[in-house]
């Protein structure tokens, strides 16, 4: 865990920049983040005390990248995102901004002070990459991640919000460089121009954020990938030097770093529930994870296995699991 603090005011570019993001609608069907402008904008206010911001960073992998680059080569292997093959990050984060906010105030208690503070992970709307980013703990990469010259990108953001009158770190440089490797990367091609990404395409949207079917065109693009993408980050030259992660709670659940596509394709909607408690991958809900998989069988290497798994779960599937199912039959 690494720390830095920011300022509690957006930058008016990193505004203007959102705010032309929105009017494009590369935002697809993510409409809540329409919503609340002025706290975005301000965070400050969603805790009124907020003199400073601590901007923490945590890494989340428990395998090197070359592990992750090969779950990706074989077409009947189910491919889960990395940060989300363990427990829910937002849990997991959260607790440990509790404790280390906790651990500031036993600091203070010390001299007999004590801060008033709220903690937040990827669940309010705040700009967590560029608060990180004001506060130095990396730079906003050509695929809108931060990056850290350090530590890569593979690590979860969240934030301390403090009354503590704490004077901001510097923000550092781009490290880019001529570097594009993340927009070539893109099985969907979904960068529009470096740093600009239309989420329509993003193969982690149309899994995790899309609720309805994924379009036909890309469908064959999505390959092996059930529960978002990260060829971005994955081939990103500076995830070399990516951190491990010291907890457990990131090590992989339920084999999903070596299970089959069938395999999960079996799960019926209990098992999903009850396999997936705690995993972050339980609020798609059942439909989008039978859609994500049938999606998946249809780009893995034809076989009868496949086609009599598909065909089984086609006559008691929704219409939307139902559409994917007919499309992957095609494909096989």
């Amino acid at each position: 865990m690494e720390a830095k603090i920011s300022s509690i005011i957006i930058d008016q570019q990193a505004q203007s920049k959102f705010a032309e993001f929105l009017n494009n609608g590369y935002a697809g069907e993510m409409t809540y983040l329409k919503n609340n402008q002025n706290l975005r904008y301000h965070p400050a206010e969603l805790h009124p005390t907020t003199l400073a911001i601590i901007s923490v960073k945590m890494p989340y992998l428990s395998e090197n990248i070359n592990c992750h680059q090969q779950r990706l080569k074989d077409s009947n292997h189910a491919y889960v995102s990395s940060y989300a093959l363990g427990r829910d990050y937002h849990k997991v984060v959260k607790q440990q901004l509790q404790k280390y906010a906790q651990w500031i105030n036993q600091l203070l208690a010390t001299h007999q002070l004590e801060q008033n503070y709220r903690v937040f992970t990827d669940s309010a709307p705040i700009m967590e990459v560029q608060l990180a980013t004001q506060a130095g703990n990396g730079w906003r990469g050509k695929n809108t991640l931060l990056i850290n010259k350090n530590h890569g990108s593979m690590f979860f953001l969240g934030e301390i919000f403090t009354s503590l009158p704490l004077p901001p770190d510097e923000a550092t440089t781009q490290h880019c460089g001529s570097c594009q490797k993340c927009l070539e990367i893109c099985p969907t091609q979904a960068f529009v121009t470096p740093y600009v990404l239309d989420a329509r395409k993003c193969i982690a949207y149309l899994t995790i954020e899309n609720p309805g079917a994924i379009p036909v065109e890309l469908r064959s693009k999505i390959g092996n990938r059930i529960y978002g993408c990260d060829d971005c980050q994955l081939f990103c030259p500076w995830n070399k030097f990516s951190q491990l992660s010291q907890l457990n709670d990131f090590t992989p659940r339920n084999q999903l770093d070596s299970s089959s596509l069938l395999e999960l394709f079996a799960w019926s909607e209990t098992e999903f529930k009850q396999r997936l408690q705690g995993s972050p991958i339980l609020r798609i809900g059942y439909q989008a994870w039978q859609r994500n998989i049938a999606v998946g069988l249809g780009n893995a290497a034809p076989s009868n296995a496949i086609r009599q798994a598909l065909e089984l779960a086609l006559p008691n599937s929704s219409p939307l699991v139902a559409e994917h199912i007919l499309w992957a039959l095609e494909q096989q």
